[in-house]
């Protein structure tokens, strides 16, 4: 999967799935001003930033250690993904009442951002690109359009409505969908290569 940067930015961007998160944003920070809002959605965005920057330098030695080949990788976050888009696809958009406290790491920086999917994604498009800055600045704009949309989160509510913003999601599912086979079906087509040394 030879996939241009720019298409790999905006795959990891569907599977961060800030649009469909804005209403998770929204619960949990509801209970603040937008300038604190603001602070800490930037602040959870960069601590996920870290997070997805260190699965980039340091998951492939990782995983290199527990030897897990790369299209095991391939096979088990195509797995992965596609259950995720299966989430996205068929939301169940419960109400959730924010925390009492400040969300700190958790649940926003991690799982909701920086989540196993996105985690997955990194890993796999880090043994594709081969080349760790590269990766970075794919990270990076994933991330940046990410929390832009975020920070905007009550506009685009507003504009989209619920509808808009579930149609949206579904929309991302599909194309995470697509993302979550091909690695499948490439993870696959290597391991029958190695496999049968053809």
């Amino acid at each position: 999967m030879n996939a241009h940067p720019i298409a790999m930015v905006l795959s990891l961007f569907f599977v961060i799935n800030a649009l469909g998160n804005i209403p998770l944003y929204l619960a949990l920070l509801g209970r603040y001003s937008a300038p604190k809002q603001r602070l800490i959605l930037v602040r959870e965005f960069a601590i996920a930033l870290v997070i997805l920057l260190a699965f980039n330098y340091f998951g492939a030695k990782i995983f290199e250690f527990l030897g897990i080949t790369p299209h095991i990788l391939g096979i088990a976050g195509g797995i992965l993904l596609l259950l995720i888009s299966i989430t996205m696809i068929f939301p169940t958009h419960e109400k959730e009442k924010g925390p009492k406290h400040e969300p700190m790491i958790v649940p926003l920086a991690t799982p909701v951002i920086a989540g196993p999917g996105s985690i997955t994604a990194v890993m796999l498009f880090s043994t594709r690109v081969g080349d760790p800055l590269l990766m970075t600045a794919i990270i990076a704009g994933a991330m940046v359009i990410s929390c832009l949309i975020a920070l905007t989160s009550s506009f685009l509510k507003d504009g989209l409505g619920e509808k808009g913003l579930i149609a949206f999601e579904r929309l991302g599912g599909m194309i995470v969908a697509l993302i979550a086979v091909q690695m499948f079906a490439t993870g696959t087509i290597e391991l029958v290569k190695t496999s049968f040394g053809i």
